[in-house]
């Protein structure tokens, strides 16, 4: 078992070697060495299709491929059971855009792969008119736009936008969604329930709060009900290598990421888009095994590296919930500059700028700030900014950068701290400087 187990591995190494793959912060509390799957699937979102063969159809073709890659390199289990894309399929939700998207899809899907789609609201046809929600169910071939599939056991409910003008979704989708739950539940209570709509659940996942405003809690009461659910939702673009993107109390949230690009939220400040944030492009591929435990394989799309990797024991254990919003920030602890580090200071027509190594994290987590201080020669403090660095890429900069501006003149001493998800911080950096 265990030379099986060892070859198997050494098959996903390889293949992720031959497209210059590597793990990127791998955590899991969870021993995966003995992980055989039982069921895999691609989980994604928000491809945003414009035009046949356009850059968003190639990526989606991409994503899909790449998923498959990595089954076909499992010795155990070579299957892709399942495709779930959470909705924002296309730009503007028009019927040429939709058959591209499908066209997409069908280019590369093989037959034994369950496609799962989903019609939102916001991107995918936002005028509630019955003819987009009829030529859905044409398009896919299906009787309704909320669908429940069993996959090797494992049942997927995805729920679309209403027919109901006014309104996102609406009561009957409601008493829809509790009979497929109840059925599920019936079927097996001690399996995980993948569930996805659009938009993240309310005040869950990175992305979802009130502040950020990408979420719903429509069904948020109906959710609470069932701590067998798995949840997947899109519609942020926030980055699944954060570990916010992971939250688990009464029942799971996943935030997928975006096949179109990249945004975050900074403390006040929402929408953020760093430098670059179009081409970074992020998925899921996730496996389950016959302890029902999942593993999550965050996939740089661009970069063809895998961005991080969790496992979650069986998350329809109520015991098992590893990553609640506390478990999580008890396991991040401060990053650390190495010894030898030092701040270069570039003074350039009256402007200053700031430059420091990247630190290490000590925790397996991204870290996602680094702040500066400035102090005059008195010790007040004259200005402090932040700084993104690229931790939702799959390669992250060697050096951080601070543009001060144009100080007034005088003796100045600048701190630089880093800072992970859950803002613990590290020692700081110093250096001092006149101007």
């Amino acid at each position: 078992m265990l030379k099986s187990i060892i070859s198997a591995f050494m098959a996903f190494i390889t293949f992720f070697s031959s497209i210059g793959v590597s793990l990127i912060n791998p955590v899991s509390p969870v021993e995966d060495s003995d992980f055989v799957p039982v069921l895999r699937f691609m989980a994604a979102s928000d491809t945003h299709v414009k035009a046949a063969n356009d850059k968003q159809s190639r990526r989606l073709q991409k994503a899909i491929k790449m998923s498959y890659a990595i089954a076909d390199a499992n010795e155990y289990y070579n299957k892709l059971d399942g495709i779930l894309i959470a909705g924002d399929t296309t730009d503007d939700g028009l019927q040429s855009q939709r058959c591209a998207f499908k066209s997409a899809v069908d280019s590369v899907i093989r037959p034994e792969t369950q496609f799962m789609p989903l019609l939102a609201q916001a991107h995918d046809g936002g005028s509630y008119d019955n003819e987009s929600l009829e030529y859905f169910k044409l398009l896919h071939d299906v009787d309704a736009t909320d669908n429940h599939y069993v996959l090797n056991g494992y049942h997927f409910i995805t729920i679309s936008r209403s027919n109901v003008p006014g309104t996102r979704y609406a009561d009957y989708q409601r008493e829809w969604l509790k009979e497929q739950l109840e059925e599920a539940v019936a079927d097996d209570p001690n399996r995980p329930i993948f569930v996805s709509h659009h938009e993240h659940v309310d005040n869950t996942v990175y992305g979802s709060s009130d502040f950020e405003g990408w979420d719903d809690e429509y069904f948020k009461d109906i959710f609470l009900q069932y701590p067998q659910i798995v949840h997947f939702s899109g519609h942020s673009h926030y980055p699944l290598s954060d570990p916010r993107s992971i939250w688990q109390d009464e029942f799971t949230a996943i935030g997928t990421g975006a096949l179109y690009y990249v945004e975050l939220t900074v403390e006040d400040v929402r929408t953020v888009h760093p430098a670059g944030y179009k081409e970074e492009v992020q998925f899921w591929v996730v496996e389950v095994d016959a302890s029902h435990r999942i593993r999550l394989i965050g996939i740089d799309l661009t970069e063809e590296k895998v961005l991080c990797e969790y496992i979650l024991d069986n998350p329809a254990d109520v015991a098992n919930r590893e990553y609640t919003p506390e478990k999580q920030a008890a396991r991040s602890k401060a990053p650390e500059f190495s010894e030898d580090a030092e701040i270069k200071v570039k003074k350039s027509l009256g402007k200053v700028s700031l430059t420091a190594p990247a630190a290490s994290s000590t925790d397996g987590m991204p870290i996602t700030l680094y702040r500066v201080f400035l102090y005059d020669e008195d010790g007040n403090e004259v200005k402090k900014d932040w700084v993104l660095p690229d931790y939702y890429s799959a390669t992250v900069s060697p050096t951080v950068t601070f543009n001060l501006g144009d100080p007034d003149k005088g003796d100045f001493t600048a701190k630089i701290v880093a800072e992970t998800a859950y803002g613990v911080q590290s020692s700081p950096l110093e250096v001092s400087f006149s101007k």
